[in-house]
């Protein structure tokens, strides 16, 4: 497995222009520890400078007509998925990035490659998905800042930062999608990779480049978590992502959009409880594939019966399951390649499914952590509660993990909490429209829908132009002034 390997050096990028800096990061192999990358750390005093630049970076991606810069999309979507990209001191194949990206995230490698697609269709959708992110509004009053609309009325949009900066993870290479409008939206990008993931950041703009979105409109820092907090200070607009501790940190600040545990859920109404196996499939998915590292991956099922046969059902198909090495077409399990990391997940899991109440129903099925030298899995753990005051109840973890929780269904949305995606199947129009009006639940699917279906044309965890864009009144007369 170690023949392919070629370790690449990777600068910073600097509105374009590549720095090498002194201090370095190694990006290792999982698996054999082997060195894929040697990475340029930045350091906030760079970004401090270079920030005074920013402006720059909007001011050439306005000098671009939007329809054109969605086009350059469409082109660099093509460069990402199928060409030789620069990477660092070296080349990048598609096929390298998948093996490179799966060596250092412990994805298998058909994963990263189904991520690629997915950033491809983006890309090769954008005008679709700008128009319905803008909500049909003429994309050139972005451009102006005001413009009429069809229906005879002046609005106006004003950026509300020249970049959006963003401090990425290394876990979940799918999150990139909600950072691919920004660019035709003509507002520059400042990115801080995960230590464990550069290759998506540095390949996209390779590709952003090649279909010619000027260089000066994108910046690259590595570096460790003073990089990310300096980011967040320095950018008037940030998308972070991180743990609950992120997400309360942040809370009520207008400049910072936190993704966090998504905490999704799949909720069975009492209507169609008593027919809970024809939904088997639909909670197998939602809980397992990407294998369950996504913040749409279903961590919680509720029902107000038959919650013991359900989670009976799920560990005997999900339990089993145990890890593959990462080329193995037919992996489906993603390795902890933080070391400490998994064993720390299963210490806190085991302590909390002591509470009384709490059953864990793969304990037949064998142990969950698997130790390997220089990684750790975690094998799907499906757990019962029997209330949803049980604190495991609210937990969530980066694998294929599941709590089965009993609830009545008038007491489920109140005792749910926070959730990104909810699958409520049921056909009860009056819990429906309760369910329409909580606002606890962020994207919510009525119906046998699996909590991983996204449709691309709708904002994920917030729409991305309002977060961007501040509409506001303006006028002027009717006629120019002279």
């Amino acid at each position: 497995m170690a023949n392919w390997i070629i370790m690449v050096k990777i600068p910073v990028l600097r509105w374009g222009q590549l720095y090498e800096s002194l201090e370095l990061d190694k990006v290792v192999h999982f698996v054999t520890g082997e060195t894929l990358a040697q990475v340029s750390q930045a350091n906030p005093g760079l970004l401090a400078r270079d920030m005074k630049k920013a402006q720059r970076a909007r001011d050439v991606l306005r000098e671009i007509p939007i329809r054109e810069l969605v086009a350059m999309m469409k082109k660099a979507g093509e460069h990402y998925k199928d060409a030789a990209l620069p990477m660092g001191d070296g080349q990048q194949s598609p096929d390298d990035f998948a093996r490179q990206q799966s060596a250092s995230t412990g994805l298998p490698e058909h994963m990263c490659k189904a991520n690629m697609a997915k950033n491809h269709f983006v890309l090769s959708n954008m005008e679709r998905i700008l128009d319905c992110l803008t909500r049909g509004l003429d994309l050139e009053i972005l451009t102006r800042g005001y413009g009429m609309e069809s229906r005879g009325v002046i609005v106006s949009y004003q950026a509300q930062s020249p970049v959006l900066g963003l401090v990425l993870p290394s876990n979940s290479p799918g999150v990139h999608t909600l950072w691919l409008p920004v660019i035709p939206m003509q507002i520059g990008l400042v990115l801080k990779p995960g230590p464990q993931e550069p290759w998506t950041p540095y390949r996209m703009a390779a590709a952003f480049f090649q279909a010619g979105v000027p260089r000066e409109a994108i910046s690259i820092y590595p570096g460790g978590g003073e990089m990310g907090a300096e980011v967040v200070n320095r950018c008037r607009r940030v998308k972070i992502f991180g743990s609950t501790d992120t997400v309360q940190r942040y809370h009520g600040n207008p400049c910072v959009q936190v993704h966090g545990p998504g905490f999704s859920k799949i909720l069975l109404g009492d209507d169609v409880v008593d027919q809970w196996e024809k939904y088997l499939d639909l909670m197998v998915d939602s809980v397992f594939l990407n294998s369950g590292r996504g913040c749409i991956n279903c961590s919680g099922v509720w029902a107000s019966r038959h919650t013991r046969e359900i989670a009976q059902a799920l560990a005997e198909r999900l339990a089993p399951i145990a890890p593959k090495p990462p080329e193995d077409t037919t992996a489906s399990l993603a390795a902890f390649t933080v070391p400490g990391q998994a064993q720390a997940i299963h210490a806190s899991i085991v302590e909390k499914i002591k509470e009384q109440g709490v059953t864990d129903m793969t304990t037949k099925f064998g142990s969950r952590l698997v130790e390997h030298e220089r990684c750790a899995y975690l094998r799907p753990w499906i757990i019962h509660c029997d209330a949803p005051e049980r604190k495991i109840a609210q937990s969530e973890y980066m694998f294929p993990y599941v709590t089965v929780v009993q609830c009545s269904q008038a007491e489920m949305i109140d005792k749910i909490g926070p959730t990104l995606v909810c699958s409520a199947i049921t056909n009860d129009e009056r819990w429906e429209r309760q369910l329409m009006d909580a606002t606890n639940i962020d994207r919510l699917n009525i119906g046998p829908i699996p909590t991983i279906q996204l449709n691309w044309q709708q904002p994920h965890e917030g729409n991305i132009v309002d977060f961007l864009f501040r509409a506001r009144a303006f006028q002027e007369p009717p006629e120019p002034l002279a």
